[in-house]
C-alpha cells in the first residue's frame, strides 16, 4: 500500500530476492571482460607478428641515420667548409655564381635543385640531372662553398652507407609500394601498442605499473620487462610510429598538392611552351624574400621540377626557429621575368606531413635530443626482441610441464 513502511523482514526479502539477480549481472560482466581481454589478447599477438620484423628494421636502420652528421664524419663522406681569410670569412657568392660552379661539374645536366640545410647554410647543396624531371635515385648533387662559389665534392651517393641504410628505411628499394607498405606496418604497430596496453592494464591494477618479478621463471621476467619497457617507450613508440605512417603518403600529398593548388597557381601558364631564357635564381630569391620577409630560403625548385612548375622558379621559403624550421611556403616566380606570379599558405596536409617530420627524425634539438631518440630506439628493439622471444618459446611451458 502507498506509504506503507517496510519491516526488517521485508528488506530482507527483497534483497534476497534481488541479490540472485546482482550476482547474475557482476557474472556476465566478468565474463564479457575475460572475452574481450581475449579478443585484446589475439590482436596483439597478431598485429606483433605481422609488424615485428618490419619494425626491427626500421629501428635497426633509424638508429644509426638518428646521427646522420656523425655518420658521414665516421665514414670520410663529411664535406665541411674550409677556412677562410677573415677579410673574406663574411662574403657571400651570387647564388647563380654557386649555380655555375655546381653546372661546370657535370656538362650536359640541368639544375634540379638549390637546397640550404639549416644546419650548414654556408654549403648549399645543387641537385642536377640530364632532365629536369630524372627520378630522385638517378640526380648527381654538388655541395658548394657559398662564400667563394668552390665546388667542394658530392655528397654521399650510391653505394654509400647513409645511402642504402636510408633507402632501406625509407621504401626498402621498393619505391611507393615499399613506402605504402611499411606505412602499413606502422598502423599495425600502433594496433599493437594500444592492444598491448589493454592486455597489460589488469596486471597493472593487480601488482603496480613496471613491476619485475625477478624471481620467477626465465619467461616470467622476459614478459614483464617487456610490459615495463613497453609502457616506458609507449608515448615515445607512439609519436614515432604515427609520424612514420604519416611520412609515407609524401609522394601522394605532393602530388594531391601538384594537382590542386599548384594547378590553379599556374593556371594562367597552361598551353604556353616552356622556358628557354631563364631570369637570375638571385632575382628570384629577391622577390621570395619580398613576399615572404621573415623566412628564409631553405630550397629552389627549378622549373620542370615536382616542386614547380615548367615555366616557374618555386623558391621555397621556411621559418627561422627551432619549431618552424621545417615550416615551408612556396613562392612561385616567373622563370622569364623574375616577377611573381604567386605565394600560398599550404594545405593542412602537407602542413601536417611537414611537422611531423622533425617528430619522427628527432632533429630539431641538437645532440641530447638524438641521445634521448636512439636510447628509446634502443628500448624499442628490446621490446621488440623480447616479444619476439615470448612467442618463439610459448610451447618450452607446456613441454617441461609434459616432462615433469
Amino acid at each position: 500500500m502507498p506509504g506503507k513502511v517496510l519491516t526488517g523482514d521485508d528488506r530482507r526479502a527483497v534483497a534476497s530476492a534481488a541479490s540472485p539477480r546482482v550476482a547474475d549481472e557482476h557474472t556476465a560482466k566478468r565474463h564479457m571482460s575475460q572475452r574481450a581481454l581475449r579478443i585484446w589478447s589475439i590482436v596483439h599477438r597478431w598485429t606483433s607478428l605481422v609488424c615485428t620484423a618490419f619494425m626491427l628494421l626500421l629501428c635497426l636502420t633509424g638508429l644509426p641515420l638518428v646521427f646522420g652528421h656523425e655518420l658521414d664524419i665516421l665514414t670520410g663522406d663529411a664535406i665541411e667548409a674550409p677556412e677562410l681569410p677573415a677579410s673574406q670569412a663574411n662574403a657571400r657568392a651570387s647564388y647563380d655564381a654557386v649555380l655555375r660552379a655546381a653546372l661546370a661539374q657535370h656538362p650536359g645536366h640541368v639544375p634540379q635543385y638549390m637546397i640550404w640545410e639549416p644546419d650548414d647554410p654556408l654549403l648549399p647543396i645543387v641537385v642536377t640531372a640530364p632532365h629536369a624531371d630524372t627520378p630522385p635515385d638517378d640526380t648527381l648533387s654538388t655541395t658548394v662553398d657559398a662564400r667563394t662559389a668552390r665546388p667542394l665534392g658530392m655528397p654521399p651517393g650510391k653505394g654509400s652507407l647513409k645511402f642504402v641504410l636510408l633507402k632501406l628505411h625509407v621504401d626498402m628499394f621498393a619505391g611507393l609500394f615499399g613506402k605504402l607498405f611499411l606505412g602499413a606496418m606502422g598502423v599495425v604497430f600502433l594496433a599493437a601498442i594500444v592492444s598491448g596496453v589493454v592486455v597489460y592494464l589488469p596486471f597493472w591494477r593487480k601488482v603496480g605499473l613496471g613491476r619485475v618479478r625477478l624471481k620467477k621463471k626465465r619467461r616470467v621476467v622476459w614478459l614483464d620487462w617487456h610490459n615495463a619497457i613497453g609502457m616506458l617507450t609507449l608515448a615515445w613508440a607512439l609519436l614515432v610510429g604515427a609520424t612514420g605512417s604519416i611520412n609515407t603518403l609524401a609522394d601522394l600529398m605532393l602530388e594531391a598538392w601538384r594537382n590542386d593548388q599548384l594547378a590553379q597557381m599556374v593556371a594562367p601558364y597552361r598551353g604556353q611552351p616552356p622556358v628557354t631564357v631563364r631570369a637570375s635564381v638571385d632575382d628570384a630569391v629577391k622577390t621570395a624574400r619580398q613576399v615572404a620577409p621573415d623566412m628564409i630560403p631553405s630550397f629552389v625548385a627549378f622549373p620542370g621540377t615536382r616542386f614547380a612548375s615548367p615555366h616557374h622558379y618555386a623558391v621555397w621559403m621556411r621559418g627561422d626557429g627551432i619549431l618552424t624550421t621545417r615550416m615551408l611556403r612556396p613562392v612561385l616566380v616567373d622563370a622569364s621575368t623574375g616577377a611573381l606570379t604567386d605565394a600560398r599558405e599550404l594545405p593542412w596536409y602537407l602542413k601536417v606531413l611537414l611537422g611531423s617530420q622533425p617528430l619522427h627524425f628527432g632533429d630539431f634539438g641538437g645532440m641530447p635530443l638524438k641521445i634521448f631518440w636512439a636510447a628509446f630506439d634502443v628500448l624499442t628493439i628490446v621490446v621488440l626482441g623480447s616479444g619476439l622471444y615470448l612467442w618463439l618459446t610459448r610451447h618450452n611451458r607446456g613441454k617441461k610441464a609434459q616432462r615433469g
